[in-house]
């Protein structure tokens, strides 16, 4: 994904290095720039294995990608927090969920609901167009009997236009998506002058990214089979070919390990399917619930230390540092 890897003298380069090591395989964890990459490689004779890691859980061709639960279990506990607050302030709350194109992260925030929490009280995904007069007018009726309210909606929703719902510009990366931000903000705004009640938009952003202390056991599990599956694609002698898990069973969830081409899964995003988002457009189903839940059960065993999470120690991985515990 880096800028010099773009070039054809880049990607050049970066077989020799691995041809000059002996590195006859890489396994790329990652997406579809990842992949890109993976594939250029394969092409000029570097063994290449793609293994499905976005919190998106956009990746055509599998089922499960690797570190979507501990963006979901994130996301719920956000909403779980916002929850206290915004119903003693008796505030309206808009948090703001990653997913530019796909609403898997967004939709799972439902799973949050339980038997004393019924927030997101709406949520809005980038498959259907979001309506800001059917917006204001559920937000109205529901505050009729509700002292607060909490929306998960997803950083990339869009008007019917196919405009996007946002505060400011959006700006494009490296490979053309637009770095989307302010699409809670936006909304906070319409609540405010449509609404006028009080309000407060939550972006959760990166930090969906990074909270390897809330992962499940399905999780870790399927990262750790499908890297296994990966070493024996690679050994096999496949290549420019990514991991795929295909759920055979969901009671129990039960999962079978495959691959299929990696050009032909770049740039094919994984939607939500619209039957799974309810008439209205502001919630998902119960069929979404029931795809959703088997992926995040599951609990592990933690080790803390002053309150900190103890992870693994990775430090010898950067030239020239020596793991704690040589230092």
């Amino acid at each position: 994904r880096c800028d010099e890897v773009r070039t054809e003298e880049g990607q050049q380069k970066a077989a020799a290095i691995c041809k000059k090591y002996g590195i006859d395989g890489l396994v790329v964890i990652g997406g579809d720039g990842s992949f890109k990459g993976a594939q250029k490689l394969a092409n000029l004779g570097i063994n290449t294995i793609g293994l499905p890691g976005t919190i998106d859980l956009d990746i055509a061709c599998t089922e499960y990608t690797i570190g979507f639960d501990t963006a979901v279990n994130t996301a719920m506990e956000a909403i779980d927090k916002v929850r206290d607050t915004s119903t003693s302030h008796e505030r309206c709350s808009i948090i703001e969920v990653m997913g530019r194109d796909a609403g898997w992260l967004t939709a799972s925030s439902a799973l949050a609901r339980n038997g004393y929490n019924t927030a997101p009280h709406f949520i809005y995904l980038p498959e259907v167009p979001f309506d800001k007069d059917k917006f204001i007018e559920d937000a109205k009726e529901f505050l009729k009997t509700n002292n607060n309210l909490i929306v998960a909606i997803s950083e990339g929703i869009r008007d019917k236009a196919g405009n996007y719902i946002s505060a400011g510009d959006c700006v494009a990366d490296h490979f053309g998506h637009k770095m989307l931000s302010g699409a809670g903000q936006a909304l906070a705004e319409i609540v405010k002058e449509e609404i006028g009640v009080k309000v407060r938009s939550v972006e959760v952003n990166v930090l969906q990214r990074c909270a390897a202390h809330e992962a499940s056991k399905t999780d870790l599990d399927e990262a750790f089979n499908s890297g296994h599956k990966a070493v024996e694609l690679a050994e096999a002698g496949v290549t420019a070919s990514m991991v795929t898990m295909t759920r055979s069973s969901n009671a129990p969830y039960t999962i079978e390990y495959g691959y299929a081409r990696i050009a032909g899964i770049a740039n094919e995003a994984k939607s939500v399917p619209v039957e799974w988002i309810n008439e209205r457009g502001n919630d998902v189903t119960a069929e979404m619930i029931d795809y959703l839940k088997p992926l995040i059960e599951g609990e592990v065993t933690l080790t803390y230390r002053d309150g900190i999470p103890v992870y693994m120690d990775v430090s010898h991985l950067k030239p020239g540092v020596l793991p704690v515990e040589k230092r």
